[in-house]
C-alpha cells in the first residue's frame, strides 16, 4: 500500500455557511498486485473531526491487512479494516475504492457492472455554486451554463443577494444547501417559502444536524423536499430521518466507501426516503466512484472534481450534465500524464 497527499487547488474560493477554502488537502491510496494498481481518495472534513495527518495515521495502521488478504473478498476485507478507520470515515472509504477499483480490474468490469447496474441510468448531476459576492455568483453561472439544474450554498447573512444575483442570470431549476446555517425553525420556514418562489426544486439541511424535532416541525409546512446531509453519515443513522427528512444525501466520505453507501441506499428506498448522492472536494478517484452509484439515485450532485483547477486524474465525464460513466474495468480512472 502507498499513501501520499496531493493538494487541489480550486477554481475559485469555495465558501459555505461555516468554512472558506482556497484548497484542499486530499489523501490517496495506492493498492497493487498482479499487475493492477486500485486506486482509492480520502477527503477529510473538519466538521467531522477528521484531517490529513489522523487519516494518513489510520491508513498506515492498515497496511498490514492488504498483505495477506483476499481482495476479491471485498466484503469480508472491508470488516477488517472498519475498528481502524471509525473514527476517520474517509479512511475507510479510499481503501473501499482501492479495494473495488482493483476487483473490477481483476474481473475485467466497471465497479457499475460489478453491482448490477445499468450506465445509461445515470442522472444529471448539479453543478454547485458556493456563497460569493453577486459579481462573483454570476459569474460562476456563465461558466455553468451546460449543467440543466444549479445548486446555490446559503446560509449566511448574505442569502437574499445571493439569490437575487442568481435569478439574474439564469432561469433553471435550483437546489439549495444551507449547510446547518438557519439556527431557528421559524427563520428556516420562512427562507423556505421564499425560495420554493424562485423556483428551488429541494433544500438541503436547513437546521443544525441535532435540531430533528425543529426539521420534522419545518418538514409539515413545506412543500418542497428537505434532504438530511449533515444529519446522515452510515446506514444506522437513516432509520431516525424518517418522517423527519424527504430523503438523505449520501457521500462516500461520510459513509466509509461505496459498499455502506449501497447499503444506505437500499436502507432508503425501503423507507420511501428520496436519494441524493453527494461529494466532498475531490478528484475525479472519488467522485468517479460515486458516480458508479449513481444510477440508483434521484439526485446527483458530483461535481467536486469539476471545482478543482488541478485534478491529477481522469475519471467520469459530464455531457450536458449528465453523468457518462467510465467503461473500463474497476473504477476506470486513469493518471494525467
Amino acid at each position: 500500500m502507498n499513501v501520499t497527499m496531493k493538494r487541489l487547488e480550486l477554481q475559485h474560493t469555495w465558501t459555505i455557511a461555516r468554512c472558506s477554502d482556497d484548497f484542499k488537502d486530499n489523501v490517496f491510496v495506492r493498492l497493487e498486485r498482479d499487475g493492477l494498481v486500485g486506486l482509492g481518495e480520502a477527503a477529510p472534513s473538519l466538521r467531522y473531526g477528521e484531517s490529513v495527518e489522523k487519516t494518513h495515521a489510520v491508513l498506515e495502521q492498515t497496511h498490514s491487512l492488504f498483505e495477506t488478504g483476499d481482495w476479491l473478498a471485498y466484503a469480508a476485507m472491508r470488516q477488517r479494516w472498519e475498528p481502524f478507520t471509525e473514527s476517520q470515515t474517509c479512511a475507510g472509504a479510499a481503501l473501499d475504492m482501492a479495494v473495488l477499483d482493483w476487483v473490477g480490474q481483476k474481473l475485467g468490469v466497471p465497479l457499475w457492472r460489478l453491482f448490477g447496474l445499468d450506465a445509461s441510468q445515470a442522472p444529471v448531476t448539479t453543478f454547485s455554486i458556493g456563497i460569493d459576492t453577486p459579481e462573483v455568483v454570476r459569474r460562476k453561472i456563465e461558466e455553468a451554463a451546460d449543467f440543466p439544474v444549479l445548486k446555490i450554498k446559503v446560509g449566511l447573512d448574505n442569502d437574499a443577494e445571493i439569490l437575487k444575483a442568481v435569478r439574474d442570470v439564469t432561469d433553471v431549476p435550483l437546489r439549495v444547501d444551507a449547510n446547518e446555517g438557519w439556527r431557528d425553525k421559524h427563520e428556516a420556514l420562512e427562507k423556505i417559502y421564499w425560495l420554493t418562489d424562485l423556483g428551488v426544486e429541494l433544500i438541503e439541511q436547513p437546521m443544525p444536524a441535532a435540531m430533528l424535532e425543529e426539521t420534522a416541525w419545518l418538514r409539515q409546512r413545506v412543500s418542497i423536499p428537505i434532504i438530511a446531509d449533515e444529519a446522515v453519515k452510515r446506514a444506522s443513522d437513516v432509520p431516525k430521518l424518517a418522517g423527519v427528512y424527504d430523503g438523505i444525501n449520501i457521500k462516500l466520505m461520510k459513509a466509509g466507501g461505496p459498499q455502506e453507501a449501497l447499503r444506505m441506499i437500499h436502507i432508503a428506498r425501503a423507507l420511501n426516503m428520496k436519494i441524493m448522492l453527494g461529494c466532498m472536494i475531490a478528484s475525479s478517484v472519488a467522485i468517479t466512484a460515486a458516480a458508479h452509484l449513481s444510477p440508483l439515485v434521484d439526485y446527483a450532485d458530483l461535481d467536486g472534481n469539476l471545482l478543482i483547477a488541478n485534478d491529477p486524474f481522469t475519471g467520469v465525464t459530464v455531457d450536458q450534465g449528465r453523468l457518462i460513466l467510465p467503461d473500463r474495468p474497476g473504477l476506470g480512472v486513469a493518471e494525467r500524464i
